[in-house]
């Protein structure tokens, strides 16, 4: 089945165009973004600022590698940096999110001398062997088996169980602050706070990947700071580019210091830094990541109100939305495409996933209620 199907049979639809929270099909429908495609556009599709910064750099320079330095990566790396919480002084960019999760393995490896990796069930981390070896779901990975070795999966979110895992032979401990595809998994008060301590006595890394929680969606700039945390590695992707191809990873001195020789020949090219630059500034200067703290308080409290006991819970943290149905998660999101125009994502069987851009207002908050309401109610 194909990523762009919303269920086995589905219909797909052409896009033609989009505009901040709207995509627009081949037919000139206009349907509301809530997955934000797959939370890559905080910034809504087509944001002025990232065009006129990609349009001008790639009028100027296309493409030159990294070991040549050019202004649009420098301006790019300095406000990555200085957006991540306070200690993470080192970054590297690379294409995608796996990428960044696989470099993030390797450095922790390499700068502890360790090689076991703790992960969480529920877990998504990637589709590259390294990456897929600490994904939780066997659909991803029996095809591809054997993957890389010495990885133990504990229960997300159970401190003891995380506590008996992680030893003096880890590398690193690897977590979503909120799991995405596995369901918009909240932890609970304490837990990322547990895993800092547990890695910090191990001398293990401490790997938050927030490629998915990251670049305000939860109402912070990065989801670790809504708990006070900071971790060794931060890794990121989807939204950095608002929609070009481009992850990176933020690092503490000393992972950095221990990292082994890594690069890539696409890392932080000009056009993709020019983006990177332009959404991180626009994130930053507009305040979004508040707003999405004040729009997900808004959809969360409406959508308890309208859903009440037609689903079993609504969680998660600023634009970053799990509801808990009491029946397919595919099923409903295929007829809010089809008939409420509202594009929305599955995260597990049940759990609908909710990500529109941070720029949306009251007034399409509201139809993404009306039109979640309409389809729940039918369905039940």
């Amino acid at each position: 089945m194909s990523d762009h199907d919303f269920v086995s049979g589905g219909k797909p639809i052409g896009i033609d165009s989009g505009e901040g929270p709207f995509l627009y099909s081949t037919d000139g429908t206009e349907y509301i973004d809530a997955g934000a495609s797959f939370a890559c556009t905080p910034l809504g599709h087509s944001h002025p600022a990232v065009v006129d910064a990609v349009q001008e750099q790639v009028g100027e320079l296309t493409f030159v590698d990294s070991s040549y330095p050019v202004q649009s990566r420098e301006d790019a790396y300095a406000a990555f940096v200085a957006s991540t919480p306070d200690g993470l002084e080192q970054a590297w960019f690379c294409n995608s999110g796996t990428e960044a999760n696989e470099a993030a393995l390797k450095f922790a490896r390499s700068a502890t001398g360790d090689s076991k990796i703790v992960a969480a069930t529920r877990s998504f981390h990637g589709r590259t062997m390294g990456a897929l070896a600490a994904t939780w779901k066997d659909k991803y990975k029996e095809p591809y088996e054997p993957l890389a070795g010495d990885v133990e999966f504990v229960p997300y979110g159970d401190s003891e169980e995380l506590a008996a895992a992680v030893d003096d032979e880890t590398a690193a401990v690897i977590l979503e602050p909120i799991q995405g595809e596995g369901g918009i998994n909240v932890p609970p008060a304490g837990y990322l706070e547990t895993a800092r301590e547990l890695t910090d006595s191990a001398g293990a890394a401490l790997v938050f990947d927030e490629v998915q929680t990251g670049m305000g969606r939860t109402g912070s700039m990065w989801a670790c700071q809504n708990a006070g945390v900071t971790p060794d590695v931060l890794t990121t992707a989807k939204g950095l580019g608002n929609g070009l191809p481009v992850g990176a990873i933020a690092v503490r001195d000393w992972i950095a210091d221990g990292a082994a020789s890594h690069n890539a020949t696409f890392s932080g090219g000009p056009v993709v830094s020019a983006a990177v630059h332009a959404t991180i500034s626009t994130l930053v200067e507009k305040e979004w990541p508040a707003h999405a703290a004040k729009m997900g308080d808004y959809l969360v409290s409406e959508l308890d109100t309208a859903l009440d006991d037609d689903v079993r819970e609504i969680r998660g943290e600023g634009l970053l939305i799990g509801i808990e149905l009491k029946r397919g998660a595919n099923r409903v999101a295929r007829d809010l495409a089809m008939n409420q125009q509202v594009l929305a994502l599955p995260a597990g069987r049940t759990v609908l996933r909710l990500l529109p851009p941070l720029v949306i207002d009251e007034e399409e908050a509201d139809q993404l209620v009306d039109a979640l309401t309409e389809v729940v109610a039918s369905e039940s």
